[in-house]
């Protein structure tokens, strides 16, 4: 079926929303707009669905999450699943209420029993909630830290976690053999939520997720002697409102200043360009309040509250933005000394980061007798590696994090979770403070201890609608005329995740003992590594640049040689 086709059947058919039926009728003779919005289809994958919302086949809109959720109910009923059924939340993003609603409507409809929670609630609620209601999958209405035009359709599996790769690939057929618009049912959301057909999330479930964050915390006693710490925090319009400032006060914090003009649920973001907690400036208002109170800490969520970005004084007082890598850093060796001092670190301790993720944490946990698991990127193969080793008897799991500001201490989420993040990082800060050290200035010590770190991303934009080819071709070409130097240096290392190979500079060959991904990893002489993976999120490429060195400056120096290189591909 040609795109115009596609385009004039979505222009006149009743299931077509009117509010989107006019933004087609102003596309009319936009022949590129059309194209746009109608060649082919969102890509199903281990992350679900994530687009622009917008009226066509390639775009978020009620029609084609309603074609994801009937995909989704197929492919449950095809495991025998339907009544088990599946629990469904969403964000604060414009229409992801109506989007939560419809999906529900429509997989009950097709047989499969689906809660619903009653508003906006964190992603990671929504992974322990699975496990807790005995379901065999989730599905959270949000695109996480993208900006506003964006929405998502994140599907989860009965262990908590994101898809497998399989799962993926098996929903997606099931979505493709669905007509968008002809093959959903026709229903009405609202009449099934009062009928009682849909069910509410019990009031229990929430109530023990708390508790499970509360029970992550690694020495409860600081946060109860530093009650008069006081802490600021945003949601940044989010989901994280009512749950962050709940945890600290349960945990014993009396003063948890939020930002105003942050704190209210609003889709448009009105008080940032993008809600993503690792760009500093989200953090402006918030330091306006931090310096008015005397604070030392700012802590900000992003919409669906499963990553966290933080903002802490250095010596000279100044607020000072920790990246990912260096939270993630900081957390570890926090959460092994801490438990190290109370001679309460497992035998069988051990942690997972992905493969893009700091060098200096598996420096750690080298240092301090901790296995270090390297995973591909997504916290799913963080959760697989945790539900593997509970399989096994193994149950010392400390911390999976990654470079993108998402982190899980426990195991009743297996997916990260900003909630007991800001728990960890108000307990962390406490402790330092005891120390008479700030979160920079303990980052400092651990530079001197294990070597200065040097991290940086650099993306590369790739619009549209032959935007995925080009980023294969440049991932393909990189494969086919691999770099024998990067940053002034030798490439001594290069590892193709596709290819599962490992490929050493005499030419030895070892395998990666990961599943395939379009990565490319390579190793420089001093240690520095280029990685070079497309996003599965957004239409971008990622080059993820690290470096140690003796001092701050040679760190940084090394990290500015790769990303020269890294904008070279542009």
């Amino acid at each position: 079926m040609s795109y115009l086709t596609e385009y004039r059947r979505f222009l006149t058919h009743p299931s077509v929303s009117e509010e989107d039926r006019a933004a087609l009728a102003r596309m009319e003779g936009d022949e590129e707009a059309i194209r746009a919005a109608f060649s082919g289809s969102l890509s199903f994958g281990t992350a679900g669905l994530r687009g622009i919302m917008a009226p066509g086949t390639a775009m978020m809109n009620r029609n084609t999450v309603m074609q994801a959720g009937a995909g989704l109910a197929a492919y449950i009923l095809s495991r025998g699943g339907g009544e088990r059924g599946c629990v469904i939340a969403h964000d604060s993003r414009n229409r992801s209420s109506l989007f939560a609603r419809s999906t529900a409507a429509v997989m009950t409809a097709m047989g499969v029993k689906c809660y619903l929670f009653d508003g906006m609630r964190p992603t990671p609620l929504l992974s322990f909630s699975i496990r807790d209601l005995g379901c065999i999958a989730g599905i959270n209405i949000t695109a996480s830290h993208n900006p506003k035009e964006y929405n998502g359709f994140k599907a989860y599996w009965e262990d908590g976690a994101q898809l497998s790769p399989e799962q993926a690939e098996a929903v997606s057929d099931c979505i493709a053999a669905i007509d968008v618009l002809d093959g959903v049912p026709s229903v009405d959301p609202d009449a099934m939520i009062e009928s009682g057909a849909i069910l509410p999330v019990p009031a229990e479930t929430e109530e023990r997720y708390l508790r499970a964050v509360l029970a992550q915390s690694v020495d409860p006693s600081l946060l109860r002697t530093h009650a008069d710490m006081r802490i600021v925090y945003t949601p940044l319009h989010g989901a994280g409102r009512d749950f962050v400032p709940r945890v600290l006060s349960m945990a014993g914090l009396r003063t948890v200043l939020t930002v105003p003009e942050q704190n209210e649920p609003d889709g448009d973001f009105p008080s940032v360009r993008y809600p993503n907690p690792e760009f500093p400036e989200v953090f402006a208002p918030g330091i306006a309040i931090a310096e008015e109170n005397g604070c030392d800490l700012i802590i900000a969520t992003d919409p669906d509250a499963d990553r966290v970005g933080v903002m802490a004084r250095d010596e000279r007082g100044v607020f000072r933005a920790l990246s990912g890598n260096q939270t993630g850093a900081l957390l570890l060796s926090y959460i092994i000394t801490s438990l190290k001092e109370r001679n309460a670190l497992p035998e069988d301790a051990y942690a997972v980061k992905s493969i893009v993720t700091t060098e200096l944490a598996s420096r750690i946990c080298r240092a301090e007798g901790v296995e270090m698991v390297n995973v591909l990127t997504g916290f799913k193969f963080i959760g697989e590696v945790i539900k593997n080793r509970e399989a096994e008897g193994c149950y010392g799991f400390l911390l999976g994090f990654e470079e993108s500001y998402g982190y899980l201490k426990g195991t009743y989420a297996r997916d990260k979770d900003a909630v007991v993040a800001s728990l960890l990082i108000a307990e962390m800060a406490a402790y330092y403070s005891e120390r008479g050290m700030t979160l920079p200035m303990a980052l400092d010590a651990l530079y001197k201890r294990y070597g200065y770190a040097a991290e940086q991303v650099v993306s590369i934009t790739v619009q549209g609608a032959d935007g995925k080819e080009r980023m294969k071709a440049l991932t393909a070409s990189l494969r086919q005329n691999p770099p024998t130097h990067l940053g002034g240096e030798r490439v001594v290392r290069a590892a193709d995740y596709l290819t599962g190979r490992i490929t050493a500079e005499d030419g030895s060959v070892l395998p990666t003992s990961l599943p395939t991904s379009d990565v490319l990893y390579f190793v420089t002489e001093s240690g520095s590594c280029f990685i070079v993976r497309p996003s599965g999120t957004e239409p971008k490429i990622k080059l993820y640049l690290m470096a140690f060195g003796a001092s701050e400056e040679e760190a940084k120096a090394r990290c500015e040689a790769l990303s020269k290189e890294a904008k070279g591909l542009c």
